[in-house]
């Protein structure tokens, strides 16, 4: 039967400092990295099965997109939730959102910082289903 169902992705990007703070001023040369990579999150949660051989399309009904940008570290993360009633899950379409977005992430700021490390890309929690909820420890 259709579920509700919800998952959320995290991924983490670590940068210098300075270009974290950059970003956070709005200075970066290519424009605004935080709504670009929110719009590249979005738009790539609804190309999963594009790029995932054997994920079929599934209707989703919302994606959030929340970055949490800390300056003195230089770590961008960005957290990604995928909505939809259906038959499956979305795991991978908030998993490939958080990805892009970081992905996004590194190639607005290559030009100031070649050392932009995505460090980790996880599932937080899923929700709905067979299998119920989960939550990353």
């Amino acid at each position: 039967d259709d579920t509700v169902r919800e998952a959320a992705a995290q991924a983490v990007v670590r940068m210098s400092p300075e270009t974290a703070a950059m970003i956070d001023q709005g200075s970066i040369p290519k424009g605004d990295v935080l709504a670009t990579a929110k719009i590249a999150a979005i738009m790539a949660t609804k190309r999963t099965p594009d790029v995932l051989p054997l994920c079929h399309p599934i209707a989703i009904s919302g994606v959030d997109v929340e970055t949490d940008l800390k300056l003195h570290l230089g770590l961008l993360e960005i957290c990604v939730t995928v909505r939809s009633v259906g038959k499956t899950g979305v795991e991978m379409e908030a998993l490939t959102g958080a990805s892009i977005a970081a992905l996004c992430v590194y190639d607005m700021c290559k030009s100031l910082e070649r050392g932009i490390v995505i460090e980790k890309v996880i599932l937080l929690a899923k929700s709905g289903g067979r299998s119920g909820n989960w939550v990353w420890k």
